[in-house]
């Protein structure tokens, strides 16, 4: 494994959602200059890359992933010319950056759409999905993510557009080779700019079922990913774009398991560097340590030495992890290192989302009003039409809000100033009434600083790169299921991990005798036992 170096596989990836980063303009929105000026601040927190959500011309109805023209940004973002300096300032900062790239679908108001939906003999008709009626109803029982189906029904043409997504975003037809060549195009365009790569949005739904067959349930959607025909799609894109450039390609993967997920990412397949897996997040809405952990051993033994994997807790789609996974309260601090020394110590490439190096946490707004998210409004249509008890309403609602995709995007808390630093003007989307005590100013000159532990790990990281790179992973069974321990070895070095994932202090575990503390994100372990998510990373003293 050490022999296969790749700069991808040692690096830290920080991703931006630009939106909610820095204001530079002070018109309530983030941007492209707002994301330049912070860039020292990214910098010296030690990561690698950044992830920059999507910045192309959009409607934003989906916040971006809407895409109306894939080759210019965005007016409140900024201009090209923004993009093009942020991209300089980045490269002379000796960080990368790596661009979405949303190619499941495009926005309603993309011209190739609008040319497709023209008429049926337009030449750009077969870059989408279109179906007749059966039976005056829509072709299949598919739902859709953001609206009950997949199918909206177009008046002029009398035909059906699918759409994964939400009505305003229709499905592109990889089926159709000018629609392929198209975006190749576009994806050169960027890497010739010197985007180092993508984090490719849903790129496992590229493929359709043939025929469309009803699904036997169709609330799962599982039957939107992995169809016959994908992987012929990513080995084309490497072939002809991806293999041509020094690049990282993540794959984001829902419905994926171990197995099909080395189809994606193995060394040997000529498709993508690495992917994210949803199975410790949106597939986990309630938090097992146990299944984590039996998680975290089933994809290490598919994936070592054959696939790189990634490593995630939070993004824009997904709450704070210190507020699902552990403690936002009196223990938010240890919480929030505990859970970053997770992310850095397994095996894989860690992610930071943006806050989580000073332990942002998840907003509790009153009102779906407050909300922006489609997806949470469109949950909340379709269930407080099926409840009439208000106080089932109000448990939905609850419920509603601790999954809520906004959770993460409220503005970067940077101060206790108005709006936390992030604007002078009032912000797209509310702040977290708490930045008044949790904010980069704060955080950095605080003692137990969160920000100071992420180097701390990043530093120990990049100085143990054989070990926590590449090595290989076990388990260690502690018998109390509250504690996480496992170890990163190779053949003549080694590092165990302990984690107490929990709010209780529990006995320490045997086995840290003749062992040398590395890091404890209390500062200096205890005697006998771990404090409330206590993390201890120790060194194997060999003789």
């Amino acid at each position: 494994m050490v022999n296969d170096r790749k700069w991808w596989k040692e690096a830290v990836v920080y991703q931006c959602y630009w939106r909610s980063y820095f204001d530079s303009n002070n018109d309530g929105i983030g941007d492209l200059r707002g994301l330049t000026a912070k860039l020292d601040y990214i910098k010296e927190l030690g990561v690698d890359i950044i992830w920059l959500n999507p910045c192309f011309v959009s409607p934003d109805k989906d916040n971006g992933y809407d895409i109306a023209d894939y080759c210019a940004i965005i007016p409140k973002a900024g201009t090209m010319a923004d993009f093009d300096e942020l991209l300089r300032e980045t490269h002379k900062r000796g960080l990368k950056m790596i661009m979405d790239l949303v190619v499941n679908h495009t926005s309603n108001q993309h011209q190739w759409f609008l040319e497709a939906r023209s008429s049926r003999d337009n030449p750009k008709r077969n870059w989408y999905i279109w179906r007749d009626p059966v039976d005056n109803q829509p072709p299949n029982n598919y739902k859709a993510y953001f609206s009950p189906s997949a199918w909206e029904y177009d008046e002029l043409t009398g035909q059906y557009y699918f759409h994964s997504f939400a009505i305003e975003q229709p499905d592109l037809n990889w089926k159709n080779p000018e629609l392929r060549q198209a975006i190749y195009s576009m994806m050169r365009f960027w890497l010739d700019k010197g985007v180092n790569g993508f984090r490719m949005d849903v790129i496992n739904m590229l493929a359709k079922k043939d025929g469309f067959p009803n699904a036997e349930q169709p609330e799962l959607l599982d039957y939107m990913s992995n169809n016959p025909g994908v992987h012929g799609y990513l080995q084309e894109m490497n072939r002809e774009v991806l293999s041509k450039y020094d690049i990282l390609t993540v794959g984001e993967c829902p419905w994926t398991n171990p197995q099909n997920g080395t189809l994606f990412a193995g060394f040997d397949r000529g498709e993508l560097n690495t992917l994210f897996h949803f199975e410790c997040t949106q597939e986990m809405p309630v938090v097992d340590w146990n299944k984590f952990k039996k998680i975290q051993s089933k994809w290490h033994r598919a994936f070592f030495g054959r696939a790189w994997n990634s490593q995630y807790l939070s993004n824009h789609d997904v709450p704070r992890q210190v507020s699902k996974y552990a403690s936002a309260g009196v223990y938010r601090i240890p919480a929030a290192k505990m859970l970053a020394t997770l992310i850095h110590m397994l095996p894989g490439m860690p992610y930071i989302y943006q806050g989580e190096e000073i332990g942002m946490t998840n907003v509790q707004f009153e009102t779906i009003d407050e909300y922006d998210d489609i997806w949470m409004k469109h949950r909340y249509q379709e269930i407080m039409t099926t409840i009439n008890c208000e106080a089932d309403q109000k448990t939905a609602f609850d419920e509603l809000r601790r999954n809520a995709r906004d959770n993460a995007r409220t503005p970067m808390q940077w101060n206790d100033e108005a709006n936390g630093g992030f604007s002078t003007s009032k912000p797209w989307l509310a702040v977290n009434p708490n930045y008044t005590t949790v904010n980069v100013h704060a955080d950095r000159v605080a003692g137990d600083s969160v920000f100071r532990y992420y180097q701390q790990l990043i530093a120990l990281r990049k100085t143990l790169v054989p070990v926590i790179v590449y090595g290989d992973y076990r388990e260690i069974d502690c018998r109390d299921e509250r504690i996480y321990a496992f170890e990163r070895f190779t053949g003549s070095d080694c590092i165990r991990v302990i984690l107490n994932t929990s709010a209780a202090e529990i006995a320490m575990p045997d086995g840290c005798v003749g062992w040398g503390e590395q890091l404890c994100n209390y500062g200096k372990m205890s005697k006998g036992t771990l404090r409330p998510y206590e993390v201890l990373i120790v060194k194997k003293i060999m003789e």
